[in-house]
């Protein structure tokens, strides 16, 4: 293997494996930190596609943190960017839930633990929201995505149907409300495949 793409595959796992041990609240409280991280300062995907990153790391099964992670890690650098990737946001949270599940039992109903805790849950809710604004800005760009968006929320919030659903048929109106677009572009590759 190269040394450059040894280099690459080292970056890869240190950058996630920095960001996994501040990820505070799961994979949803992550994104600040790794949009940052990749946008930002590693250059590794543009900021309007991230939103389409975390699409993806969603719809499968799995930890959205592990799943983007991967994701981003296949995209860099092929199948052991993905292995980098993976490992390196598993191995701090591996070794900290150990530690915590070792001593929580212990002081899980000390009043300074049970006083951080009531202060570190209202700052993961912000750390959500502020993740959820900023993928807004790039995945809400007109009234049809706003409505989409909306009816989605009012879905999650009162109607007892799996995600999964949900964002099926966003994908299914996605494509019925962009069809014209879809089949020009699939034209036009067919003719570009068929001169080259």
């Amino acid at each position: 293997m190269e040394k450059n793409k040894i280099k690459l595959l080292w970056d890869i796992f240190f950058t996630f494996f920095k960001i996994s041990p501040v990820s505070f609240g799961g994979g949803y409280a992550m994104i600040p930190l790794l949009e940052r991280a990749v946008t930002v300062k590693k250059k590794w995907v543009e900021e309007k596609d991230i939103a389409d990153v975390l699409v993806m790391a969603q719809t499968v099964p799995g930890s959205i943190a592990v799943n983007t992670a991967t994701f981003i890690g296949y995209r860099i650098a092929g199948l052991f960017g993905a292995i980098a990737g993976t490992i390196g946001i598993v191995t701090p949270t591996f070794l900290i839930i150990v530690a915590l599940a070792a001593l929580f039992l212990s002081f899980q109903h000390n009043p300074i633990v049970e006083a951080a805790f009531m202060g570190i849950r209202p700052a993961i809710v912000a750390l959500i929201a502020y993740a959820a604004i900023t993928i807004g800005k790039t995945a809400i760009f007109n009234t049809v995505t706003g409505i989409i968006a909306g009816v989605a929320l009012i879905l999650f919030l009162f109607v007892p149907v799996h995600p999964i659903f949900i964002l099926i048929a966003g994908g299914v109106i996605g494509i019925l409300l962009n069809r014209k677009r879809v089949t020009s572009k699939h034209v036009a590759r067919q003719g570009a495949d068929q001169h080259g």
